[in-house]
């Protein structure tokens, strides 16, 4: 019996730490992609990161609220 519960504990922990490590590597590549397109649009469009944050902040509250009466109307 408890050699069943050491290899189901393992295999569970074999799941949970791929799945960790398949969620950092997307966490990490969308973290890249972003600071590719916030450098491309430095140099090439002058566009600081803090005018970009000025013009999505309203965006994201917009759809944030808009969410939220989805949510609430369902």
């Amino acid at each position: 019996m408890n050699w069943v519960l050491m290899i189901a504990s393992l295999v569970v922990a074999f799941l949970v730490f791929t799945f960790l490590v398949k969620v950092v590597r997307a966490a990490i590549g969308t973290a890249i992609a972003l600071a590719l397109v916030v450098l491309v649009l430095q140099l090439v469009f002058g566009i600081g990161p803090g005018e970009l944050w000025r013009q999505l902040g309203p965006t994201l509250l917009s759809l944030w609220d808009w969410l939220r009466g989805l949510i609430a109307g369902a």
